[in-house]
């Protein structure tokens, strides 16, 4: 079935929240209750086995008891956990959070998670008095560089992320890295360890400035190691006897390599193909250096001499995706291009089966409305939930040199803690507390509550929107799904068909969204910026490359009737009649679904052929399926998820060539 993607967007209600608890997190400022208990919660440690109804404690920053007998003290503050999960804090083991933000200049961004995409390039990071010239200084320390606070930060908050690895993104020797807690005043309350790790890039310097090309990289690096050990000796030979020598020059580039050369100070290098990542092992072994792999899209590939090694892996989840929507005329995309996307989702499986530890991270990822969800894609290719969580927590931890301090919730560590109403893997969980050096954070509320809706611009529903291009008015269906300040939705019309992304919503109806769109037979971006007022919207549209736009709509299915159609509310057994909309045409199409005892199967019928769906599953939130077929002589694997409200049906279908939306009824007996 050619052309299928999207997937159905469930808003989940938080309906516990910490309300006025104080967001402040200066320790000269600190308030009377430094003591927390959350109780009648399922608390999973990481260390040790799920306590299904216990307590953990928190005073003065730290997790002072767990367990399911654990006495509340008197002066504590108490959240009752009753519907409630305790994680270790999350981490993000490799970004820029709090660094200087990147100019709007396009470059290219080298590993975690680099697949070929353009993102806006950072200036590169220079240290004073250096002898190197800038992108080759591996005395940049990001801890001179990190900023508390700022909007990055928030939103890394609200996804329940606690703990972070932050260092510059530009240079071969990019810098060294900064363990960072995600709350703080100071920069010196945010660090919990400096430096990390030595951070190793291999793409060549831009504007014509050696090394300029890959040969010219390696070159370099061996250079100055080599350089490094020549000044370790002549400074050990000085300390000895000064007496009638010649001082060596002090070099802190030189001098910044040696815990390297020693083994003291780790090295992250990145590299995502099976080629990049062997030729980064070999300059390790070469110089006997503690290497870690950060990107690792075919670290699968090398899994073997990864683990012979002990070389972890900071795996992205900035997995490879269509940028573009599919057009009927266009050609298909190169089998290799297509495979990438395929096997990206099986690489955390692959180093998990063959014992290779990982730490999961954003990478370049530009919007983190794909973090939770390409997790839950790892987990459906191989990777269990138990190995998804640690990568998030215990093994980050171990990675990064602070398992004694942080990943687990255990008597004596860090009190960062990860609260979710229901599971933590799902496509969009719903993150009730999160707690930073033994404080709360404030989260923004996921959803309003009935009382406050009336007085709250909501977004969810199905729009016909006009778009004036200047010399065109172009129609279109924008079907949204909003999610608190989260948006997540697609287009169809004169257009053409894709996935918004980069979504938000303000509090007085102010939104703005980035999509895929076609203009005269060219696929470009455009960015719409707009105010919903009731059922009515309006704004500007923005075309790379093109003249500017304005646009209108008014909304054709309320938000309560879309609510309620993609509510699960009854068996999905029996056969349906369908009516699939792919692209602009639509097509009848029958799905038949049984429900086992072993779970849920069911077959797909349409103009494009038969499918079988495969490894279904039935909860609160519909069903889903996993199906494969074969287009244009090339396997595609496909993912069906829909509801059913009585006696109608709706849903998606997407893979990585596409999607489409079904609606249907149940044939009658």
């Amino acid at each position: 079935m050619p052309r299928l993607k999207s997937r159905i967007a469930l808003a989940m209600i938080a309906l516990v929240s910490l309300g006025a608890l104080p967001t402040r997190f200066s320790h000269a400022q600190r308030s009377a209750i430094d003591t927390y208990a959350i109780t009648n919660a399922r608390i999973v440690p990481v260390s040790g086995p799920a306590i299904e109804r216990g307590t953990v404690v928190i005073r003065d920053g730290l997790i002072a008891a767990v367990g399911a007998n654990v006495s509340i003290p008197a002066d504590a503050r108490v959240i009752d956990g009753n519907g409630l999960t305790v994680y270790p804090g999350l981490f993000d083991s490799n970004t820029s959070l709090g660094m200087p933000q990147p100019s709007p200049s396009p470059a290219a961004t080298p590993g975690g998670g680099g697949f070929g995409g353009q993102r806006p390039q950072a200036a590169i990071l220079t240290a004073l008095n250096s002898s190197q010239p800038a992108g080759l200084q591996p005395e940049v320390l990001a801890e001179d560089f990190i900023k508390p606070g700022g909007d990055q930060i928030e939103a890394a908050r609200q996804m329940g992320i606690t703990t972070a690895l932050s260092a510059p993104r530009q240079g071969i020797w990019m810098g060294q890295s900064a363990l960072i807690n995600l709350a703080g005043a100071t920069t010196q309350e945010m660090i919990v360890r400096s430096p990390v790790a030595l951070h190793v890039g291999f793409t060549p310097l831009r504007s014509g400035v050696y090394p300029s090309s890959l040969m010219g990289v390696f070159a370099v690096l061996r250079q100055m190691m080599l350089d490094a050990g020549r000044y370790r000796e002549a400074q050990q030979a000085y300390a000895r006897s000064p007496r009638g020598m010649k001082r060596p020059d002090q070099d802190r580039a030189l001098a910044a390599l040696l815990p390297v050369l020693e083994g003291s100070l780790p090295v992250i290098m990145y590299a995502d193909n099976e080629r990049e990542i062997s030729r980064a092992l070999d300059l390790a072994e070469e110089f006997k250096l503690k290497a870690i792999i950060a990107g690792g899209l075919e670290a699968g590939k090398v899994a073997g001499r990864l683990r012979e090694r002990n070389v972890p892996v900071l795996l992205s989840l900035n997995f490879p995706r269509r940028t573009t929507a599919a057009m009927p005329e266009a050609d298909p995309e190169p089998l290799r291009v297509l495979r990438e996307r395929v096997e990206a989702q099986k690489t955390a499986g692959r180093l998990a089966a063959a014992r290779v530890k990982f730490a999961f991270q954003s990478g370049a990822m530009t919007s983190t409305n794909d973090f939770y969800p390409n997790i839950a894609r790892a987990i459906e290719n191989g990777l269990s939930r138990e190995d998804a969580l640690r990568a998030l927590t215990l093994s980050a931890a171990e990675i990064l040199g602070v398992n004694d301090r942080m990943g687990s919730i255990e008597a004596g560590k860090i009190a960062n803690l990860t609260i979710t109403r229901g599971e933590l893997f799902t496509r969009n969980p719903t993150f009730t507390h999160v707690f930073i050096d033994g404080r709360p954070v404030d989260l923004k509320p996921a959803t309003t509550t009935a009382t406050d809706a009336v007085a709250t611009t909501t977004a969810t529903g199905s729009w016909t929107v006009n778009v004036n291009t200047g010399s065109a008015d172009l129609g279109m269906t924008l079907v949204l799904q909003q999610e608190g300040d989260r948006l997540r939705g697609s287009i169809q019309g004169a257009l053409g068909s894709g996935e918004i992304s980069n979504a938000s919503l303000g509090p007085g109806g102010d939104f703005r969204f980035t999509v895929p769109v076609t203009l005269e037979g060219q696929t470009t971006e455009a960015t719409f910026i707009g105010k919903l007022t009731g059922n009515e919207m309006q704004g500007s549209v923005t075309f790379v490359g093109r003249a500017p736009g304005t646009f209108s709509g008014s909304r054709v299915q309320p938000a309560t009737e879309l609510a309620t159609s993609t509510t699960h509310n009854g068996d999905p057994s029996g056969t349906w009649l369908l009516n699939l909309l792919v692209g602009l045409k639509t097509y009848p199409g029958t799905l038949k679904l049984e429900q086992q005892p072993g779970g849920l199967s069911g077959v797909l019928q349409s103009p494009f052929g038969v499918t079988k769906l495969e490894r279904g599953s039935l909860d609160d939130e519909g069903f889903r399926f996993l199906a494969r077929a074969r287009v244009e002589g090339r396997v595609v694997e496909m993912t069906v998820e829909g509801s059913v409200s009585g006696e109608e049906i709706r849903g998606t279908v997407r893979s990585e060539i596409g999607f489409a939306r079904f609606t249907g009824t149940r044939q009658k007996s």
